[in-house]
């Protein structure tokens, strides 16, 4: 397929359009910074905020994965990251419906759920986490991803584009993994707030391949993260000891994650084979 990636210099977008070229697909990438990579189709330098950006990125392309999003709510102006985040993921979704692009892949975040960018600490209302959880978002990044997942709703419904939303968490590699994994280490406290959820970055860009590649059809949420947790401890000592009382649907055995993959693996047939110890 020849495959536009918005956010394509950014840390996923890298091992996605490696990972999309690496299986025989050819990548068209646009990010805010020059992506300087001459295997690509095409490369467009700007903000997608700008329509023109848009149309002239999509012109011809089968399939987008949006990954394009300031990725945090750590800026000075909160209503700036919010509107940032909703314009340029509508900008995306509408142009593609509206050009008969059969499928969009787009990152959501777990910061959907609300627990990760808190700024009051929370708990979640049961575990292990699946895609119906209640949303307890208060931080204006977990609110801007909800809005993307029902801008995401709206397009499916209005042009009929498969849509799948992943809802990753932390993800890394390399020292950017090893740095993650030596924080929550020494404080697995400071990591309550987003459950010890974690991904390879390599099984992310492989999790994006496949939802672009299956038969699916309809607009998918689904929670895409390892099946353990970045902490050594166990997980039922990490709920007993940060998030005590929390009702358990399953048993927590061993390392195992609080967020439920069942839906990622069965649609996607991909279970992430990279273990952080």
């Amino acid at each position: 397929m020849r495959v536009l990636v918005t956010g394509a210099a950014g840390h996923i977008g890298t091992h996605v359009r490696d990972d999309l070229l690496a299986h025989g697909h050819q990548v068209v990438a646009t990010d805010l910074v020059p992506v300087e990579d001459p295997r690509l189709a095409a490369e467009y330098t700007g903000d997608l905020r700008d329509p023109d950006v848009v149309r002239n990125a999509m012109d011809g392309v089968e399939a987008v994965v949006h990954l394009g999003a300031i990725p945090h709510p750590n800026g000075p102006d909160p209503s700036a990251l919010y509107a940032t985040n909703c314009l340029t993921a509508h900008r995306v979704l509408e142009e593609a419906g509206r050009t008969g692009v059969h499928r969009v892949v787009a990152a959501s975040s777990l910061a959907a759920v609300g627990l990760a960018w808190s700024p009051v600490p929370q708990s979640p209302r049961y575990v292990p986490l699946d895609e119906e959880h209640p949303t307890l978002v208060q931080d204006p990044y977990g609110l801007s991803k909800l809005a993307l997942e029902e801008a995401a709703r709206a397009a499916h419904r209005r042009w009929g584009t498969g849509i799948v939303c992943m809802r990753f968490p932390f993800t890394g590699t390399g020292e950017r993994l090893a740095g993650q994994l030596a924080a929550v280490r020494e404080d697995p406290g400071g990591h309550r707030m987003d459950l010890w959820g974690w991904l390879d970055t390599r099984d992310a860009a492989t999790a994006v391949r496949r939802a672009l590649e299956v038969a699916l059809t309809g607009c998918l949420v689904l929670n895409v993260t390892a099946p353990d947790t970045s902490s050594p401890l166990p997980t039922a000592e990490l709920m007993e000891r940060f998030h005590p009382g929390v009702p358990a649907f399953t048993e927590l055995i061993g390392r195992t994650s609080l967020f439920d993959n069942r839906a990622c693996s069965e649609l996607l047939g991909f279970r992430p084979p990279h273990r952080p110890h």
